[in-house]
């Protein structure tokens, strides 16, 4: 087993400063890539702008220069480092956009750079949202009904074909950038032009509208020798219309019948093999219609993301490690599982719990801002919780949030949603805003039907259904405080602070309770294969059941806390703190245990520290 030895040297591209769409799930991704690479002796050169990463440090790479990333001063360092290869899947939209024009302007021919991980024509094939369409209706898969327009005239007349509303997606773009909905011509000529300007190609797709339909995602990672696994699977609990950065996530799948997914599996894999990606990871989204089961392409990404990044830590399967050692010649088979240690990549991972992500937003930052969510992405940052059923990793991860919601309601963030009328609840019900989900529970509290609520918000019921069982448990706790009822709300996710408000107490009250009758957390492991192998990697997660996975530690220990979801001041530079605290503990003799809820961070990677 050995990676290509005709290459020797790698630059791989960072992704510049912290912007929204692109945060630290790359400064994630390139530190792995860079100790992977030169732990399997690759020489690494390194170049980002943003001084708050890890990456950066001088110790991830073997030269690492912190400059602006623009096609000028990349190709100054590519003449004076003369890599051998360029890797630039693991840097975001930034990374991608840079190759690409060196590779066209000539820069990497002339120097000898070999583009690995993915090529220019399968980034352009995913990135080009005509040449995307082009090719998936070429291999037989299903994408909305759509033109691509250089000039507004050309939008316009597409538009009129299709019929409103219509989409507007901008080619080679980042979070959802210049996207919209247009359900008018008027409406549509703003969103345009918006499109073309923001596209850096000045193209745009006008497709049909799927608002409304449920989104789903695949995480694939794919080799040389078509070897291919799904990673992770996410459903979208908002649906369409909604970016899937701001939207709440849930893995695995949960409202897919197993051929549906079985289906949607196998396009996923022809899309890649469609677009060329031969060695590496990427995302594809897909719109099911909920009425009709009609399921469509929407998009896919030939590099890592944020969603990858999620995926990562909701299974324990490190994608980026992964996608730089297949970028060099690796195959899926040859790389083994770190988690487990008697499994290899090509093992596809299983879950045996669930996983809920839930944005940040810091609209309290911009009072003139619209709230209402939509195509272009909002969110600042994210936090990821892990349960045994989907109502208890909801709760965790929306009391993750830091901004005053103990779990969905019963808490005084959401009291003030009593007093809505039903009117005024029903408009808070039918728009995409981040506190919809609890105008959700009130009106469940209030006994709307889940059909009704489907109606307004286009919410699929199987999720809906799961929050009134958390409605209906927490209403029961009002008059019972018996303790099988109290372990059953801790099953459900509800934090002492929740019961305690429900039952108009002290929540250490509730807390002295619950430990006199035995029920405390207890700690599972994510083991990538549902416990079908034992896991070496100690990575837990807090449920409240009969037996914990925690082992005894036999070294003076240190716990340190991660700083949650990025936030407008408080981002990806505490992460840095955090590991470089970690890695000096380690190395001090300490046995470290890391507690934090940001997927995106390489605080939270499997090999950081002791315990995570």
């Amino acid at each position: 087993m050995a990676g290509r030895r005709d290459i020797r040297s790698i630059l791989v591209i960072g992704s510049g400063p912290i912007i929204i769409g692109q945060a630290c799930e790359f400064d994630y991704s390139g530190t792995q890539a860079a100790k992977v690479l030169r732990a399997d002796g690759y020489r690494v050169i390194l170049v980002n702008s943003n001084p708050a990463t890890i990456m950066t440090d001088p110790e991830f790479a073997d030269a690492t220069y912190i400059e602006p990333i623009t096609v000028e001063v990349v190709s100054e360092i590519i003449a004076r480092e003369r890599p051998d290869a360029l890797l630039a899947t693991l840097g975001g939209q930034t990374a991608l956009n840079i190759a690409s024009e060196l590779a066209g302007t000539g820069v990497l021919e002339r120097h000898g750079v070999e583009m690995i991980g993915a090529s220019v024509e399968a980034i352009n094939k995913a990135e080009d949202r005509g040449l995307f369409k082009r090719t998936m209706e070429e291999v037989g898969l299903a994408c909305p009904r759509a033109g691509y327009a250089r000039s507004m005239n050309e939008a316009v007349t597409i538009a009129r074909e299709i019929g409103y509303p219509v989409m507007v997606r901008p080619s080679y773009i980042l979070g959802g950038g210049g996207t919209g909905i247009a359900d008018s011509e008027d409406d549509f000529l703003e969103v345009a032009r918006h499109g073309l300007a923001t596209s850096p190609v000045s193209e745009i797709l006008v497709e049909e509208s799927v608002l409304g339909w449920k989104e789903f995602e695949l995480e694939v990672m794919r080799d040389r020798k078509d070897n291919a696994v799904i990673v992770c699977s996410i459903e979208n609990l908002d649906p369409m219309g909604v970016h899937t950065g701001d939207s709440i996530t849930v893995a695995p799948i949960q409202t897919l019948s197993d051929r549906e997914y079985q289906e949607m599996r196998d396009e996923a894999i022809a899309v890649l093999r469609a677009i060329g990606v031969e060695t590496g990871g990427s995302n594809v989204q897909f719109a099911v219609d909920p009425a009709t089961g009609r399921r469509l392409i929407i998009e896919m990404n030939p590099r890592v993301s944020r969603s990858s990044a999620l995926a990562s830590k909701a299974t324990g399967f490190p994608i980026a490690k992964i996608a730089a050692l297949l970028a060099v010649g690796y195959t899926l088979d040859e790389i083994a599982n770190d988690i487990t240690g008697a499994t290899p990549a090509s093992f596809e991972p299983a879950l045996d719990y669930v996983v809920v992500k839930v944005p940040r937003f810091d609209f309290d930052k911009f009072p003139s801002a619209s709230t209402t969510l939509g195509t272009s992405m909002h969110s600042v940052g994210e936090a990821m919780a892990i349960g045994r059923t989907f109502p208890e990793a909801l709760q965790k991860a929306l009391r993750s949030m830091e901004n005053g919601h103990e779990g969905l309601g019963a808490d005084a963030s959401s009291s003030g949603l009593s007093r809505l009328s039903d009117n005024d609840l029903g408009r808070l019900v039918s728009v995409p805003t981040p506190e919809r989900i609890f105008a959700v529970a009130e009106a469940l509290r209030r006994n709307w039907s889940v059909g009704r609520l489907t109606e307004l918000s286009s919410i699929d019921p199987w999720f809906l259904d799961q929050m009134a069982e958390i409605v209906e448990v927490g209403g029961e706790l009002v008059g019972d405080r018996s303790p099988d009822k109290l372990r059953e709300a801790k099953r459900y996710g509800f934090s002492d602070s929740q019961i305690g408000f429900l039952q108009e107490r002290d929540p250490g009250e509730v807390r002295e309770e619950r430990l006199a009758a035995g029920i405390v957390r207890t700690y599972k492991r994510v083991d990538t294969c549902a416990a079908e192998f034992e896991a070496l990697t100690p990575y837990m997660y807090g449920t409240f059941e009969e037996e914990s996975e925690v082992t005894v530690a036999d070294r003076p220990r240190v716990v340190v806390l991660g700083s949650g979801p990025n936030r407008i001041g408080q981002g990806i530079e505490f992460d840095y703190c955090c590991v470089q605290a970690v890695l000096a503990l380690r190395e001090a003799g300490f046995e470290t245990i890391m507690v934090n809820s940001n997927p995106e961070t390489v605080s939270t990677d499997f090999d950081i520290s002791d315990r995570l």
